[in-house]
């Protein structure tokens, strides 16, 4: 409901259904019933020792005042070398802005680039904050709606059709969040042909999730040289080292988009936390070759991957095709559209998200809030046993409506 004590900035923004779908399943956690949360984008492992030992390294060592506001000069050299070894690209300290988390990181650019009216052209599912953040900066999200049937990947063809004179930014993330998809080097190269005829366009890469890819290795869509000064990538170390609670992003990008963003993060929060910075400079700094952790980790969520496909398979009316990263499933459920149990109909998505969670205590995401209102999102970032009982009693629930 709008409140007009509040600026229009605020009441036209709507609640992340993610965090949304985790505080009810809180609430309801602590009325004391037994909820599985399948919303959370978390991974369920804990930071690896070696860099908690680094952040309390940086208490004792009194590293507990300001940072400079792109962050910590060995922090961004240690960005710059991290970028080179994994994914062959060249960048340099001054092109690196560290950021209280990836979130922060997008908005940062997109605040730095978008003028009111100008259009970002969105791959549909998206990340649930990016339309929001692009109406911060009152711009004009475009959607390019994609199926499951095509791994809910764009084609070039749909990406120049998008394209008009209003076009600022085009924004998408490999792996996807909410789908799990990721793009190959072909795919990415065939985009950037597309948008490299248009030199006022920005491409802004999420790569959050580039260690988790079952695949093959990250591409990065600035790997070619000729899309390259168009493209901002975005980074952290939330999802590949268990750091969600550190809060630290990242972007690489032309120098004077740094320079902005520096100027632009100085007058609303300064530098990230001093002690997140050195902690994840120990993550940075090592290969994620060398890291068992993060092969422990890979290895498990490949594992319940496939065991939730093939749990979902046993559900009538569910469709999922097979994601090829993140942590993520995004099943079509719109089979259950019109049924009831003789009391609640499933008209929508958020509907199916609603009764599952109050029949069965099964936190899911609607696909509505990704821009797909035909599926859910499941995270399978929870154990092998809860990812079973939570199938469970979703197939239990469903089989009750007609």
């Amino acid at each position: 409901m709008k409140n007009n004590n509040l600026s229009d900035r605020v009441n036209n923004l709507s609640e992340s259904a993610t965090l949304e779908m985790t505080r009810l399943s809180r609430n309801l956690k602590a009325e004391g019933y037994d909820v599985i949360t399948l919303s959370i984008g978390e991974p369920d492992f804990n930071t690896p020792e070696h860099i908690k030992e680094a952040a309390k390294k940086a208490i004792n060592d009194n590293h507990t005042h300001y940072t400079p506001v792109s962050g910590f000069p060995e922090l961004r050299k240690a960005i710059a070398g991290k970028l080179k070894r994994d994914c062959n690209l060249d960048y340099e300290p001054d092109q690196i802005v560290v950021s209280n988390g990836a979130k922060q990181s997008i908005a940062n650019v997109i605040l730095c680039i978008v003028n009111p009216g100008d259009e970002v052209i969105v791959p549909s599912p998206y990340w649930v904050s990016y339309p929001e953040i692009v109406k911060l900066a009152e711009g004009k999200m475009v959607e390019i709606p994609t199926t499951i049937e095509t791994d809910f990947k764009v084609t070039p063809e749909q990406v120049e059709k998008a394209i008009t004179k209003k076009t600022k930014a085009f924004i998408f993330s490999s792996p996807c969040n909410p789908t799990g998809s990721v793009y190959s080097k072909d795919e990415l190269k065939a985009i950037a042909e597309v948008i490299s005829k248009h030199k006022n366009i920005f491409i802004i890469s999420d790569e959050i999730y580039e260690y988790i890819n079952f695949k093959n290795k990250h591409e990065s869509i600035a790997q070619f040289d000729f899309i390259k000064d168009q493209v901002i990538i975005v980074n952290g170390v939330s999802k590949g080292y268990a750091m969600t609670g550190w809060r630290i992003g990242y972007i690489a990008a032309p120098k004077f988009i740094a320079k902005a963003c520096d100027t632009l993060q100085g007058q609303y929060t300064s530098g990230a936390s001093s002690i997140s910075q050195l902690a994840a400079l120990k993550a940075i700094d090592t290969n994620p070759s060398d890291s068992e952790d993060l092969k422990k980790m890979l290895n498990a969520f490949n594992e319940r991957r496939n065991l939730i496909l093939e749990l979902l398979k046993e559900i009538p009316g569910i469709k999922a095709n097979i994601p090829d990263g993140a942590f993520y499933v995004f099943p079509d459920i719109s089979d259950y559209f019109g049924k009831s149990d003789g009391g609640k109909t499933i008209n929508n998505s958020k509907d199916f998200c609603m009764y599952i969670l109050e029949k069965v205590y099964v936190a899911l995401v609607p696909g509505g809030a990704f821009g797909n209102p035909d599926c859910v999102r499941i995270s399978y970032a929870t154990s092998k046993e809860q990812i079973i009982e939570a199938t469970s009693r979703i197939k239990k629930a469903l089989a009750e409506l007609k």
